[in-house]
């Protein structure tokens, strides 16, 4: 183990030595997933919270991690949270799109933040406070628990130079990217991950994105379609949070709720930094395999670029919350600007 490793179950045990002598009654909280567990990073971290919360409460909290729709499917997981039916979700906000239209501004956004500049707006810059105000009348407490990585732009049956070549694909494409592509006359679907492999196989939809090279290798993406682009300008960086019922989250003590916040803000970073290492080898597997590797041109950037204007331009017009919320961003982006033209070497 490495030092970093060594110090964070250092402090691990500390912490858990802490809050166990609290006497705090044994608790425990039934979580559902919208990622199974058997993909790095999006489900797997998951399972690490229920250990870390576990270890650090010595036991007298536990999460139960059940997989997506052991409970409820996926489209109701929002729901079944708010009015208690469960106590929690592994979750990204923009899986609640369809009923808050701003939640994609918390997820993933199209030309936006790296993680450096996502994670600055959500912990000091008053992104996770505006989140918890919009949803505060769905009763819901929401915890920054992983970030990840760029996605690629997706795998397509056919090369894509212009996009008059995007006219009539079906693509199994998630959240605000699906907006911009539908603008170039795409008819994006959302679908889970068995759902869009059989469809590429069968030929029902033309095209897909689901997430990097680690996780695409394990899925065998490149069993169904072979061009493979980057860089994926529809999710520069994605959140996945945990999620409680207020009232679940009331009634915790305030050592269990410090011990879910330490564990996140310990996901956070470590998954910040899994996801830059573990992209390399699944890409060259790939490659090796038979996948052919792009790059956008400038013409297709400015496309999807020019698309997403767009959409910005009608969110923002219909929805309060998203023009507030798309505000916050883009204010904290330019200022963070200056700061990162002089801190970092271009």
């Amino acid at each position: 183990m490495n030092k970093t490793g060594t110090a964070l179950v250092a402090a691990f045990a500390f912490a858990a030595t802490a809050l166990g002598a609290s006497g705090a009654r044994a608790d425990t909280l039934v979580m559902q997933s919208i990622y199974p567990s058997t993909l790095p990073l999006l489900g797997d971290t998951g399972v690490k919270l229920t250990e870390q919360v576990k270890r650090l409460t010595g036991g007298d909290l536990e999460i139960e991690f059940n997989e997506p729709n052991a409970i409820v499917g996926g489209n109701e997981m929002w729901d079944a949270i708010s009015t208690g039916a469960v106590d929690a979700g592994w979750y990204s906000p923009g899986f609640a799109q369809g009923i808050i239209p701003s939640a994609g501004i918390f997820t993933a956004v199209p030309f936006g933040p790296d993680v450096r500049e996502y994670t600055a707006w959500w912990y000091y810059g008053g992104g996770k406070e505006l989140w918890a105000d919009i949803t505060a009348k769905y009763n819901i407490h929401t915890e920054l628990c992983t970030i990840l990585v760029p996605e690629a732009s997706g795998w397509f049956a056919k090369e894509i130079n212009t996009p008059a070549d995007l006219q009539g694909l079906k693509m199994r494409i998630f959240g605000l990217g699906a907006a911009v592509m539908q603008k170039l006359g795409v008819e994006a679907q959302s679908m889970p991950v068995a759902d869009t492999m059989t469809g590429l196989r069968l030929g029902t939809i033309d095209a897909a994105e689901l997430s990097f090279p680690l996780i695409d290798k394990q899925l065998g993406m490149n069993e169904y379609a072979s061009e493979y682009y980057f860089p994926g300008w529809h999710q520069q960086t994605s959140l996945i949070t945990f999620i409680i019922n207020q009232d679940a989250w009331d009634g915790l003590s305030d050592e269990h709720q410090a011990a879910i916040e330490m564990a996140c803000a310990a996901n956070v970073a470590m998954t910040s930094a899994r996801g830059e290492a573990e992209q390399l080898q699944p890409l060259a597997d790939l490659e090796a395999a038979g996948a052919n590797v792009h790059k956008w041109n400038d013409e297709m950037m400015a496309a999807f670029k020019g698309a997403w204007d767009e959409v910005v331009a009608e969110q923002t017009a219909a929805d309060p919350d998203f023009k507030r919320a798309w505000e916050s961003l883009s204010d904290f982006r330019a200022n963070y600007a200056k700061w990162a033209e002089i801190g970092y070497v271009q």
